[in-house]
């Protein structure tokens, strides 16, 4: 068997769980298609439709780009789509209850603490306060700076979002 007969009998789609849906992407050139050199962050925003994940520094410095993928915050601007098979992916539009479209009690806490302005940033930064409630359901001040750490912001002060990511917590633990 040749080369080009070993490649035409490989996997040619790449399968994400995006937000509970199940994508089958066509890997190679043309409408629909993934590049090797397709970033998350362009997939999801470009191939998908997912706008929410922003991409602000496109270079991991900023945080704007954060998604979960298999529940852990990444820069999606920094991870290959191709790296991501297999994986189950959360953006911002996965947050809010899919069968009641209840916004989650960290997008409410967000709103109530007034703690995002242009709203740039805010996606990444819900994603990755999600991620951490996820693993500490009580967290301190500490562990939510420590949690954030990455994300700029130069819109708002980052107290309200702290205070917003402890008011969640709370919520979550009487929900």
């Amino acid at each position: 068997m040749n080369k080009q007969e070993c490649s035409d009998t490989e996997k040619s789609v790449i399968r994400l769980l995006v937000n509970g849906r199940t994508y089958d992407l066509p890997t190679g050139e043309g409408h629909g298609a993934v590049v090797p050199t397709d970033t998350l962050a362009h997939t999801l925003r470009e191939t998908l439709g997912l706008t929410g994940t922003k991409i602000g520094c496109d270079q991991g410095s900023c945080g704007s780009c954060t998604v979960l993928m298999n529940g852990k915050p990444i820069l999606s601007c920094m991870t290959l789509t191709v790296e991501c098979e297999g994986a189950v992916i959360t953006t911002i539009e996965g947050l809010e209850d899919r069968e009641t479209g209840r916004l989650h009690p960290l997008q409410q806490a967000f709103i109530n603490h007034t703690a995002f302005q242009c709203g740039f940033c805010t996606p990444g930064i819900l994603l990755s306060a999600k991620a951490l409630l996820d693993r500490e359901p009580d967290p301190g001040e500490a562990d939510v700076k420590q949690a954030l750490t990455g994300h700029y912001c130069r819109c708002i002060s980052h107290y309200e979002v702290v205070e917003a990511v402890l008011d969640a917590a709370k919520r979550v633990k009487h929900e």
